[in-house]
This record gives C-alpha cells, sequence and structure tokens, in this order.
C-alpha cells in the first residue's frame, strides 16, 4: 500500500481530535476522506505528510514510518493544505523553483519539472505574473503544481476545490483525475457530489472515529440496510395494507397512486408488495428501489444520536 495509517490517535489533553482510526490507500487510487467539521481530517492529513505528531498510532507512506524517517516520507508526499499558503510577491515560476529547492531537487530536475506542471496545471498563459495578480482558481493551480513538482508517488489535498466557481472546479477535478493515474491520492471535501465524481473509495470519519471505509458504489447504498422503494398503482389505494407489512418502516404519498416507502431488506419487502397487489387485486404498474444520494447517507452516518 502506497499508504497505511493504522490506530492513529491524537489527543488534545482530554479531547481525542483522532480515535484509533486505520485505512490504506493503493497506487491509482483517489481515496474520499470525508467528515463533518471538526471530525479530525485536517489533524489525520496533517500527521500523515508529518506536519504533526501522533499521540499513538502509525502512518507509512510506500512503506517509511512518518515519524521515525520523516525527510524520506515527505519526499514521497505531495501536499496541498486546505488554507493555501503562497508567497504573494513572488513570481510563478519564483515560486516553484523555490519549492524546489525545499525538496531538494536538482538544477536541471527542477527546470525540467517546472515547465512539465506549469503547463498540466494550465499556469502557461499566467506564468509570467506574480501569484498576488492571480484569481483564486489560478492560485489553487499554483498550489497543486507545487505539490506535483517533486513528482510523488502520494497527493494529500485537503479541500482543493474551495472557493472555487463551478467552471474552477471542474478544472481541478479534471487535473486531479490525470494525475492520479500513476499516483495515490487522499482527497478532502465537503462536496459529496464531488465525491461522487472523483473518488474510488470513501473513508468517512466522526468525532475522530472512523465510520465507513467502502468502494464508493457500495457507499452510495449506504449502511443501514435501510432502502426506500418507490410504488405506483394505476389508481390510489388504502395505504394500510402497506405500512402493515413487516418490512415497510413508513409510508408517504407522492401524488395520487405513486408511494414512497422506507424499508428494511429491500429484497423481502419488494416480494411483499407483489404479493400484496397479487392477493388483494391491486393495479401495481411499478416498482422500484431508489438510491439514497451522498447528501443523505452522509447525514445519516453522523447525525447526533
Amino acid at each position: 500500500m502506497s499508504i497505511e495509517v493504522l490506530n492513529l490517535t491524537k489527543l488534545y489533553g482530554p479531547q481525542k481530535a483522532v480515535d484509533a482510526i486505520s485505512f490504506s490507500a493503493k497506487k491509482g487510487e483517489i481515496l474520499g476522506f470525508l467528515g463533518p467539521n471538526g471530525a479530525g481530517k485536517s489533524t489525520t492529513m496533517k500527521i500523515a505528510t508529518g506536519y504533526l505528531g501522533a499521540t499513538s498510532g502509525s502512518v507509512e507512506i510506500e512503506g517509511i514510518d512518518i515519524e521515525r524517517n520523516p525527510l524520506e516520507a515527505k519526499k514521497k508526499i505531495g501536499y496541498l493544505p486546505e488554507h493555501n499558503p503562497l508567497y504573494l510577491d513572488m513570481y510563478i515560476h519564483e515560486f516553484l523553483a523555490f519549492t524546489g529547492k525545499i525538496n531538494q531537487m536538482k538544477s536541471s530536475e527542477m527546470k525540467n519539472g517546472v515547465k512539465r506542471v506549469v503547463e498540466m496545471c494550465g499556469l502557461t498563459l499566467e506564468q509570467n505574473k506574480k501569484i498576488g495578480q492571480l484569481s483564486k482558481g489560478y492560485r489553487q493551480r499554483v498550489g497543486l503544481a507545487q505539490a506535483l513538482l517533486h513528482d510523488p508517488p502520494v497527493l494529500i489535498l485537503d479541500e482543493p476545490t474551495t472557493g472555487l466557481d463551478p467552471n474552477q472546479i471542474l478544472e481541478i477535478r479534471r487535473l486531479i483525475k490525470e494525475v492520479s493515474k500513476d499516483k495515490t491520492v487522499i482527497f478532502s471535501s465537503h462536496i459529496m457530489q464531488e465525491v461522487e465524481a472523483l473518488c474510488d473509495r470513501v473513508v468517512l470519519i466522526n468525532k475522530g472515529r472512523l465510520i465507513a471505509d467502502k468502494p464508493i458504489a457500495e457507499f452510495s447504498k449506504g449502511s443501514t440496510g435501510e432502502a426506500m422503494l418507490r410504488v405506483e398503482f394505476k389508481v390510489p389505494i388504502d395505504t394500510a395494507p402497506l405500512a402493515a407489512i413487516e418490512e415497510v418502516l413508513e409510508v408517504s404519498e407522492i401524488q395520487p397512486g405513486i408511494y414512497k416507502l422506507k424499508v428494511k431488506e429491500s429484497e423481502a419487502a419488494r416480494s411483499a408488495v407483489f404479493k400484496l397487489a397479487g392477493e388483494s387485486n391491486l393495479p401495481l404498474v411499478g416498482l422500484q428501489e431508489e438510491e439514497s444520494s451522498f447528501d443523505e447517507i452522509f447525514h445519516l452516518l453522523t447525525k447526533e444520536n
């Protein structure tokens, strides 16, 4: 695995910001790292990049422990923090050369690297400007360029599209998708549609604890076992028999003849609806399961008990 997080814990006095979480990510994978504000996402990312120390547990980058061998591990990481730290008085080329020196790149390697990331991040037309003259979207591109400059195998991106307009968001998404082909990407975002569009897997934390870790397709189905069925009849019916089905938790009318059923054990509930329609001679014309939206699943998994 390119990234291995094992029993990671971070304490601030009696408060557990991160509570014994474990997950991993492999090359070519975009891992969506989700959670509400204060869940511990940024703390985890800062520990993974060596910016913060852990109270206990470990993080390995390409097999290198970030705490025991921080310099070697950091060479493998490209990091874009939530608040993109840039020197506004520097020109783009000047800033990228500066970050190349910090990463101990050789002069020839750095020159080629700067040219590569300027083109890759769409900065060619802006490359002779000072960073302070750039829009928010272009500043984010500069942040991505510095993270990519030394061609690291691991990218850690904390809210990379914050404050961008829809066109800029699409451009940054495209770039992340492109560079992920031969890298491991941990991607934090509050925008559920963005996670659904970009990520292969989702890790969800809440109050410092791991809540879910599953492929994006499985996450979209939720984890409670509950489902929503849309049932349509030719004519309006008495909903009492539907509500009486053992697997049905709730019945609501969308419009005359069309009903939404909140159920447990979707397959059994569908069989029971078909059986009811046949035995009661109800004119059933449609029955389908509806997937919950990412927003609904996120809320369900992170809501207060």
